[in-house]
């Protein structure tokens, strides 16, 4: 495995001991890269590993294959700020997505440093030798294998990556069809002339629709109750303009910001007027529709703008598939399948040849690795978040968890700088752990994610907490973060350091 010198060793080094290295990071997909390329960048003598359970890297744009598969935040924002995204779409494929993701890695050379096939099922943390050992299974072999290293960095996002959600539908097995959930799509799946219902509201459904649309029958999208739905832009006019006269990097510096600011006064603003907000969606929308086509109930939610997130469709092109006649919404509630299709709430039997059940993913914390802190098992929804990226109680450990109001790696790279301060403030006054304690007394503890999505809610219990207190908070304003983790001191009286001795860990 991964050597300080970054040196790869034999066969017979590797098993003669476990593997040690500075720094493990836990999952090779965009914050995994992201964190081992700021390792490289900034800590040229850490050591570091990324333990992979899947065979190829890339995260969530390497295991979905739906059609359409996209981004729903431009590349500007949701790309790495010292790689510029180049390519002339902002609202890019996921192809393309993957691509940028495994050349960076490529670029930064941390691509030799992934062990794939590798998933981590337990972490313990001993204060007496101030290191994590960690233990993981070979995914094809079955067997095990174990790591330590000083920190632990867990990529891993929130998402079930074996599972998605589907609801228990009466009848289901009587379909005689095809039913597939987007999160496992069958790479032989022809929808060619096919009639397809697509059975959701959120950023998948909207995207499977147009794409499948092009090649199907007909796209229905059915839904129980409607999400905003936006038109933009997939290209950035701006980004281009800037290209041609700054120069690529300078350029994207200028346009991430640019897209900062918008986003972050588009949220703000449908928070503070919801009515302005849902008046500018509906006008925009109505740009994009046939003159007279009903926006109730299809594209009437009963919340307000940001109480979920936005689902974004580049170019209008849900509307303009609607328009097409090659795709309908209906809002309904599924009764029961038959044999030929869906019969609704209503009475009404949608007929179909391929259902996709686009109802959601389950949510999954840290991967499912289970922790334990000198024996103990951390009780994980009994600790809480500080900073949005450290547990209380938990020596050493770090996570990278993004926005959900505005694009996901904004944050995680804010998270992978601060963690990068601290772990080389730490080597300069000779610390070898750091611990967050508990959250100030008085503090009211609330869910971590504090949104009222349908996987945000059903999974709440199995996530830490966050609190009331500053520092406690998970932010969604990228302005009060940058201050927090990127120019505040890294000592600020909350986190406790010490020494390792060889008979246990002294105060720093």
């Amino acid at each position: 495995m991964a050597s300080p010198t970054g040196d790869e060793p034999s066969g017979d080094e590797l098993s003669a001991s476990v593997p040690h290295v500075d720094t493990l990071i836990i999952g090779a997909g965009l914050s995994g890269i992201g964190m081992a390329c700021r390792i490289r960048r900034s800590m040229p003598g850490h050591s570091y590993l990324i333990l992979e359970g899947r065979r190829a890297s890339g995260g969530t744009w390497d295991l979905f294959r739906y059609p359409g598969i996209r981004s729903d935040s431009d590349l500007h924002t949701l790309g790495y700020s010292f790689r510029p995204w180049t390519q002339d779409r902002a609202i890019a494929d996921g192809a393309d997505i993957l691509r940028y993701i495994r050349d960076t890695a490529r670029e930064y050379a941390v691509d030799r440093h992934i062990r794939f096939n590798l998933r981590v099922v337990r972490a313990d943390w001993s204060s007496r030798d101030g290191r994590w050992t960690v233990h993981a299974l070979d995914t094809l072999t079955r067997e095990s294998a174990r790591f330590t290293c000083r920190f632990l960095f867990s990529a891993t996002g929130y998402y079930n990556y074996e599972a998605g959600h589907t609801p228990e539908f009466r009848d289901a097995e009587l379909f005689r069809g095809t039913r597939v959930h987007p999160q496992h799509w069958p790479g032989d799946l022809d929808h060619t002339d096919r009639r397809v219902v697509v059975i959701g509201s959120g950023a998948t459904a909207v995207t499977l629709v147009p794409a499948m649309a092009r090649r199907a029958a007909h796209v229905t999208l059915l839904q129980r109750s409607p999400s905003y739905v936006l038109p933009v832009p997939s290209k950035d006019p701006v980004a281009r303009v800037l290209g041609r006269v700054a120069g690529p990097r300078r350029a994207y510096e200028l346009t991430r910001r640019k897209n900062l600011l918008q986003q972050t006064f588009i949220y703000r603003s449908s928070r503070r007027f919801p009515r302005g907000a849902k008046a500018v969606i509906r006008f925009l929308q109505r740009r994009v529709l046939p003159s007279g086509y009903p926006l109730d109930p299809h594209f009437r939610p009963a919340y307000d703008p940001w109480d979920q997130r936005l689902c974004v469709v580049p170019d209008g092109d849900l509307f303009k598939a609607v328009s097409s006649g090659r795709a309908s919404v209906v809002t309904d509630r599924v009764e029961r399948f038959t044999e030929r299709g869906i019969v609704l709430h209503s009475g009404r039997e949608l007929a179909a040849d391929i259902v996709v059940t686009a109802t959601g993913l389950d949510l999954l914390a840290f991967g499912g690795v289970a922790l334990s802190v000198d024996g103990r098992a951390v009780d994980v929804p009994r600790t809480t978040a500080y900073k949005g990226m450290m547990l209380s109680g938990v020596p050493n450990f770090a996570f990278a968890i993004g926005y959900t109001n505005i694009s996901w790696t904004l944050r995680v790279g804010l998270v992978g700088e601060y963690f990068c301060r601290l772990m080389a403030y730490m080597e300069a006054r000779g610390h070898t752990s750091f611990e967050v304690g508990a959250c100030p007394p008085g503090s009211t503890r609330k869910p971590m994610f504090d949104f009222a999505a349908g996987y945000a809610q059903r999974s709440a219990g199995i996530f830490p907490k966050q609190a009331d207190s500053p520092l406690w908070r998970m932010n969604t304003d990228y302005t009060e973060d940058e201050q927090i983790l990127r120019y505040a001191a890294v000592d600020d009286g909350h986190i406790r350091f010490a020494r390792h001795a060889p008979d246990g860990p002294a105060p720093g």
